[in-house]
């Protein structure tokens, strides 16, 4: 599902013009954003929680030059789903017909 097809479903169900949904929708992504380059997390309760991961400083090597490379420490964005989410996904009865059956 793209961005679009979700402002479509908002507008849809809610009745909020496109245009609406989209300046919302886009002020959200802004605020998570620069709130997570700002060094803070965001939990939205029921949803999941956006959150910066810590990545040790690790040695790689490049393998065409079979050089080693110090890659420093740095942080990542991520986003961890909360329980209510978890077991939703879990329940699903569509997702259960997706998956391989053994």
């Amino acid at each position: 599902m793209t961005k679009a097809e979700v402002i479509t479903k908002i507008s849809d169900k809610t009745g909020i013009q496109k245009d609406d949904v989209t300046q919302a929708i886009e002020a959200f992504f802004k605020v998570v954003k620069d709130s997570m380059a700002e060094g803070e997390n965001i939990y939205v309760r029921g949803f999941g929680s956006f959150i910066n991961k810590k990545r040790a400083k690790k040695i790689a090597r490049n393998i065409s030059k079979n050089t080693a490379i110090v890659i420093d420490e740095h942080y990542i964005p991520a986003f961890k789903p909360s329980k209510v989410f978890i077991e939703k996904i879990k329940n699903s009865k569509k997702i259960k017909q997706l998956a391989p059956q053994d």
